[in-house]
């Protein structure tokens, strides 16, 4: 075992190769059995931290290799805008109706973790920490070192978050009968960002444009209601 960990610290692509190949494991274990707590992120995710411990190689060794997916982050991020772009008419024709879902979806987020931590007695790190559970990794962060929160957490919460609202979409809308593919857009990418983002795009393409654009609005509508409702625990 100490040999290989030697041979894996020496590489420098071998993270890479790990999370690429995860990914991949997860994608066909789910292909396969249909079942959808079985996400593909939570199930790479589980896979490459029980190799990690099991082989007993620390985070940032794994990380000179892994971080290379992170630059693909901003490019992939960009390219959620072609899809909105087709769907343009749809944008204007429903605008208003856009822009209430999205105010009423990032506000009930916000409300929510407030009367959770309220009632919890929270400490005011945590209450901190969860505010901006709902939104893009990169804006959390940002919300929560802002107004006094653990990023560790939030980052933490963010994902959880968009697993489980990936876990959950088409059972929620199944039972809600949502059928409209700018609701079932919209609420993904409200409360699940990107990680609901690339679920919305598994319904189809007017879904996926919507919940691009909510992880845009969702995230600016945070970051300005979220300090306010700071000051209130």
């Amino acid at each position: 075992m100490s040999a290989l960990r030697e041979i894996l610290g020496n590489s420098q692509y071998w993270g890479l190769t790990l999370s690429i190949g995860a990914y991949l494991f997860a994608c066909w274990l789910k292909q396969k059995t249909k079942l959808a707590f079985l996400n593909p992120i939570l199930v790479s995710v589980i896979v490459i931290i029980a190799f990690l411990l099991g082989v007993g190689i620390d985070y940032d060794t794994y990380n000179k290799g892994a971080q290379f997916i992170t630059f693909l982050l901003t490019p992939a991020t960009v390219c959620l805008a072609v899809p909105l772009y087709k769907q343009v008419q749809i944008l204007i024709k429903h605008l208003d109706a856009i822009l209430i879902s999205l105010f009423s979806g990032c506000l009930a987020g916000i409300v929510s973790i407030f009367i959770m931590c309220l009632i919890m007695k929270a400490d005011p790190v945590i209450y901190y920490s969860l505010l901006p559970k709902s939104i893009t990794t990169a804006i959390a962060i940002g919300v929560s070192d802002k107004l006094g929160g653990n990023s560790t957490i939030t980052v933490g919460i963010v994902i959880i978050t968009g697993i489980l609202g990936a876990i959950i979409a088409k059972s929620i809308c199944k039972l809600f009968k949502i059928k409209h593919p700018v609701a079932i857009g919209l609420a993904l990418g409200n409360s699940a960002h990107a990680i609901g983002t690339s679920k919305a795009l598994e319904f189809g393409e007017i879904e996926g444009a919507m919940s691009s654009l909510s992880i845009v609005i969702a995230g600016l509508l945070t970051v300005i209601i979220a300090p306010l409702m700071a000051n209130l625990l």
